[in-house]
């Protein structure tokens, strides 16, 4: 039997009156990993800030549910507390911050969410030290400030580490792959597919299909003017790499015709 961990229902949103999402539909379970993918402007990375808890969207319809809850009722810091995580497209560097220092307030501020006692140093260190290895990040990146200085794919690697030392249930990858060169994504990948588990289900939102060809998805969806127009499974995202978007539009036409 599935387990729902992301049920979106008939969602319409907007930003200053203008409507971007017109009615999605999409239903995440544990173990599956979705693709999102769609041409500029189609509303995916405003789908991805609405799952995140960016509060410049206005909601004029339907619901979210997050493991039977109401997602668009929590803040944004209950939502990750809850096991939601987000990798953005251009992650923000926290100067003067280091990593540890923000992943132990992170790692800590979830446990005392769910009644846990805080990990101490030595506890913190051995979890750190043991993703990082499962995911052959270098020791010294834990040791610099959170992004400062980093290159494009230092950020996306921390980004990946920072989601396995946190362990979340449900993860938007929004456009990660954007800016990578080939060793990059395939570290990126790597690590997502180590963390992939019938426990945990990923929305991975992405405009090419070869970030698809190192984290194989289960379903994958086109997201056309706010909707989902079309869903399929991997052989989707080949036929959009081969025929590019207006391929959809002519369909879609069609099938109205």
């Amino acid at each position: 039997m599935t387990t729902p961990i992301l049920e979106i229902r008939n969602l319409h949103a907007g930003i200053e009156g203008m409507d971007i999402i017109k009615g999605i539909d999409l239903t995440i379970n544990a173990g599956e990993v979705h693709s999102i993918m769609g041409p500029n402007g189609s509303g995916k990375s405003t789908l991805a800030q609405i799952l995140a808890g960016r509060d410049a969207y206005e909601i004029s319809e339907g619901e979210v549910l997050y493991n039977g809850k109401d997602l668009l009722d929590m803040d944004p810091n209950v939502r990750a507390c809850e096991g939601v995580f987000m990798a953005f497209q251009y992650p923000v560097e926290i100067p003067g911050v280091k990593m540890t220092q923000f992943l132990k307030a992170a790692v800590n501020s979830i446990r005392e969410h769910h009644g846990k006692e805080a990990l101490d140093a030595v506890e913190l260190m051995g979890l750190f030290k043991e993703k990082a290895k499962l995911l052959d990040l270098p020791n010294d990146l834990m040791k610099r400030a959170v992004n400062e200085g980093f290159s494009g794919g230092e950020k996306k690697r921390a980004e990946i580490f920072q989601m396995a030392v946190l362990d979340p249930t449900f993860c938007v990858l929004d456009e990660t792959d954007s800016g990578l060169d080939i060793d990059a994504l395939r570290t990126v990948a790597e690590g997502v597919n180590t963390m992939r588990n019938d426990k945990r289900g990923f929305l991975v939102i992405t405009h090419y299909q070869r970030l698809l060809d190192y984290i194989v998805p289960d379903h994958v969806h086109v997201m056309v003017d706010g909707k989902i127009v079309r869903s399929g499974g991997k052989e989707l995202a080949l036929e959009l790499e081969d025929k590019g978007y207006s391929w959809v539009d002519e369909k879609l036409a069609g099938a109205a015709g």
